[in-house]
């Protein structure tokens, strides 16, 4: 038994960081050359010239949102923290009222040129062959009445307001290619095509797409041949319509391809006029052997089934073209990250527009995370933010005077100090574009 014993408490002030490990973001932000890049957008000017230039609001941002921050109040925490700054360059941070006013001089055309420039930009800097591109749309619930936010889909909190964003994902890379802020009463395939031309023409202007995927709320006529038409491979799941439910009822053909599940496909046409009939096939899963397995159930004479349908152009094996689109799932953990850890549900502000262009900026924010770890760390597997934190950037640190220079000193246990230095030189010796795998 040890008696407790409660230390006495006195103050220093000496200026120490809880986030020193944040040194070596800076060198990976300087080594990319993202603040050179945004120096050439067409991004809101300062008003007045002791104002924050918008490089360094941009920066200081993101800055906040990979240390905690969830919420603009939370963005006055590191203005106090000095090392931080020192580590940055910065004379001081900006406030909690600066970012709002400088989102708010974000208007839709301003967001329309800013951020699929910058995203071309951004996958330029990587050379990864050809891309699988997953599309998706979430939910995010508002607590006011913010512009947008309108009674819509919502399916955790019934009755509430909310905002239908649509995201497009790089599965390789599992970083965002593009994302659109929509009302909350926007249908799943609302302003689709758009989405989908803005990001293959601009976000992945420069790379050559292999596969897209989908969930069943793009599974429309005018999505298929939207994709069709730029000669585009896809996997859509499907809406089980009344048709599409016959269909299955009367398939005969099923095929085992592992205990428990089988799979079937057939040609179906829609009644839309002008429709052309598709490769559709669909995975059957007994309740008994896959109690986890996901699907619906369709009919009440076979309860014992569930069951997901979809339609693909491509001409491979059905099983195959299944395992293909099961790699989409890992969207709900990107969309799961970023509104945990990068606060992408809590950014808001009362301006439609300026709500949009923090949830973009907040994307490029991730976005430059999962390059640092994949540039920086160079490890097979994706951590969250939270476990980098932990990991790498939540490391005590002060900075002191030596040989005339100034010198961050972290507090790291000797063990560990290898290992940072080799994340200093992975960073140093950085050539572009950064070379991804996509085996």
């Amino acid at each position: 038994f040890t008696q407790m014993v409660n230390l006495p408490i006195d103050y220093s002030d000496k200026p120490v960081t809880p986030f020193g490990g944040m040194a070596i973001m800076k060198r990976f932000l300087d080594q990319v050359g993202i603040r050179e890049k945004l120096g050439s957008l067409d991004l809101p000017s300062p008003g007045s010239n002791r104002g924050y230039r918008s490089e360094q609001i941009i920066e200081s941002f993101w800055l906040n949102v990979w240390t905690s921050a969830s919420r603009y109040v939370h963005c006055n925490w590191l203005r106090e923290d000095a090392v931080i700054q020192d580590i940055f360059g910065f004379k001081s941070m900006p406030s909690q009222s600066t970012y709002s006013r400088f989102f708010g001089k974000f208007s839709q055309a301003r967001n329309n040129a800013v951020f699929p420039e910058l995203q071309q930009w951004f996958f330029d800097q990587i050379n990864i062959g050809p891309v699988t591109v997953d599309f998706d749309s979430t939910v995010i619930t508002r607590e006011g009445k913010q512009e947008g936010a309108a009674l819509g889909y919502n399916p955790n909190r019934r009755g509430r307001n909310s905002h239908h964003p649509l995201l497009a994902f790089v599965g390789e890379t599992k970083m965002v290619a593009n994302a659109w802020l929509r009302p909350g009463n926007t249908a799943a395939s609302s302003n689709c095509e758009a989405f989908m031309d803005e990001t293959f023409e601009q976000s992945l202007g420069g790379q050559q797409v292999g596969l897209v995927r989908a969930d069943s709320g793009f599974y429309t006529e005018k999505i298929l041949n939207c994709l069709e038409a730029r000669a585009l491979n896809y996997i859509i799941a499907v809406r089980c319509y009344p048709n599409i439910k016959r269909s299955i009822y009367g398939l005969k053909d099923w095929v085992e391809i592992c205990d428990g599940i089988d799979v079937c496909e057939f040609i179906h046409q829609s009644a839309q006029k002008g429709a052309k009939p598709r490769r559709h096939f669909v995975v059957r899963k007994r309740i008994e052997r896959r109690p986890e397995a996901g699907g619906k159930l369709l009919f009440e004479d076979l309860p014992e089934y569930r069951y997901s349908s979809y339609v693909t152009n491509l001409e491979l094996p059905v099983v195959q073209i299944w395992n293909l689109y099961n790699g989409r799932a890992d969207c709900e953990n990107r969309i799961k990250e970023l509104k945990q850890d990068f606060g992408l549900e809590s950014f808001c502000l009362k301006d439609f527009w300026a709500t949009e262009a923090s949830f973009r900026w907040i994307m490029v924010a991730y976005n430059l995370m999962m390059l640092f770890q994949h540039a920086g760390l160079n490890q097979g597997r994706t951590r969250t933010l939270k476990t980098l934190k932990s990991q790498c950037f939540a490391i005590g640190a002060w900075t002191s005077d030596h040989a005339r220079k100034t010198v961050l000193k972290l507090s790291l246990p000797r063990k560990k100090r290898p290992w940072m230095d080799s994340i200093v030189r992975n960073i140093e010796q950085l050539t572009f574009p950064i070379q991804f795998s996509n085996a």
